[in-house]
């Protein structure tokens, strides 16, 4: 993969290629960047670079038949690791080199994709995914043989924060004093979520927001998308290029969350001294949480956004506000003082509490009762 093909991202391209051509590589590294940030396609240009010996900042000067293995990620030496479940192809002790295929189409594909992406390539999408310790056992092995062209081995692990805890204080010793010539590159969208003796034991490399115009550009020459429209999309986008892309194809599922949130807030509203409305709330729930588990984290993500948009309309900083509700009879700008300083940290911390236990398996009708009741309150405090 060629950095020019990798969106923005200048400062940290130099820093990792500049890096490498001193030779200077810490032996982990942590990439933390919100979804749609480029922290995956980065990691492996990144590997590419060090372990097909380029230079002047482009993989195109070094061993050519190496830089030819990755245009598949065949290489040897490049080893990786993610989340998985098992589903109808591997029932049992599910562990990534069972799915290098789906995984090796998937990055051709998108290398922006997402989690929940990844487990539709699967078929997962209503479970969850994890880094368990038969993963964290084959990654063992793979990195105590020697490289197999005696430079560098490289362990890609996305969405580190998937690494359960046995997972983890398994890896740990391994990252603190790895084999000879071995680089941990860690990816993560939540860094709080990974042990702090894994994290204290990696350089940490953060990931901004993708520039507006970075995006917009890239949908122009990548997507033949028309110049006005890649504008919109980038700045609806909120600097993730898998946001774009969802929303150039029109399958971001955002029309469908606009619509269970749009609902439930009208509800939420209604519900005060009012029993019936009370019943619309559990249905909504019943609703909600029929879907599956990462549908659900999904769509409580889009309500936190929705309030913050709402929020900082209601502020006077329109500039910032990316969000267009399309549905009929709905406006931002009516919803947006009902949500202020005196009720959007109530509100935030309901949704992310639910998310919490969502993640842990908790009862999603309950879950989800709960915070429709929450919402009714916090709805109708009043600004100070």
């Amino acid at each position: 993969m060629l950095f020019e093909e990798i969106i923005g991202l200048h400062h940290l391209k130099k820093h990792l290629t500049t890096t490498a051509d001193r030779g200077r590589i810490p032996h982990a590294q942590l990439f933390v960047g919100n979804s749609g940030s480029g922290t995956l396609p980065l990691a492996i240009a990144y590997a590419q670079y060090v372990l097909c010996s380029n230079t002047n900042g482009e993989n195109l000067n070094g061993n050519d038949s190496c830089n030819q293995r990755f245009k598949n990620l065949g290489h040897p030496d490049l080893h990786f690791a993610f989340p998985v479940a098992g589903n109808q192809k591997v029932k049992k002790h599910p562990v990534s080199s069972h799915f290098l295929e789906e995984w090796r189409e998937f990055i051709k594909t998108n290398p922006y994709g997402n989690l929940y992406e990844w487990y539709q390539k699967l078929g997962i999408e209503n479970k969850q995914g994890q880094i368990g310790v038969d993963e964290a056992q084959d990654v063992v092995k793979s990195l105590s043989l020697k490289s197999y062209e005696g430079g560098f081995k490289i362990m890609i692990i996305w969405m580190a924060e998937k690494m359960n805890i046995s997972a983890a204080n398994k890896l740990l010793k391994l990252i603190e004093e790895p084999p000879k010539d071995t680089l941990f590159i860690l990816i993560t969208e939540d860094e709080e979520q990974i042990i702090q003796t894994i994290r204290s034991r990696c350089q940490t490399l953060y990931f901004p927001p993708l520039p507006m115009e970075e995006i917009a550009r890239f949908l122009e020459e990548k997507e033949a998308c028309e110049k006005a429209e890649a504008l919109k999309i980038a700045h609806q986008a909120n600097g993730s290029y898998t946001k774009a892309l969802q929303l150039f194809k029109k399958d971001s599922g955002d029309e469908q969350f606009e619509t269970w949130f749009i609902t439930w807030v009208r509800a939420a509203f209604k519900a005060k001294g009012n029993k019936a409305t009370v019943l619309e709330l559990i249905s909504w729930s019943e609703e909600i949480a029929g879907k599956g588990r990462e549908t659900q984290k999904s769509f409580l993500r889009y309500c936190l956004d929705f309030f913050r948009q709402a929020l900082v309309l209601n502020y006077k900083a329109e500039k910032l506000v990316y969000l267009e509700p399309k549905t009929a009879g709905f406006k931002l700008e009516k919803f947006a003082p009902f949500v202020h300083g005196n009720n959007i940290k109530d509100i935030t911390e309901a949704l992310e509490n639910s998310i919490y236990h969502i993640e842990r398996n908790g009862n999603a009708k309950i879950i989800l009762t709960d915070l429709s009741i929450k919402l009714t309150r916090f709805l109708h405090k009043k600004a100070a």
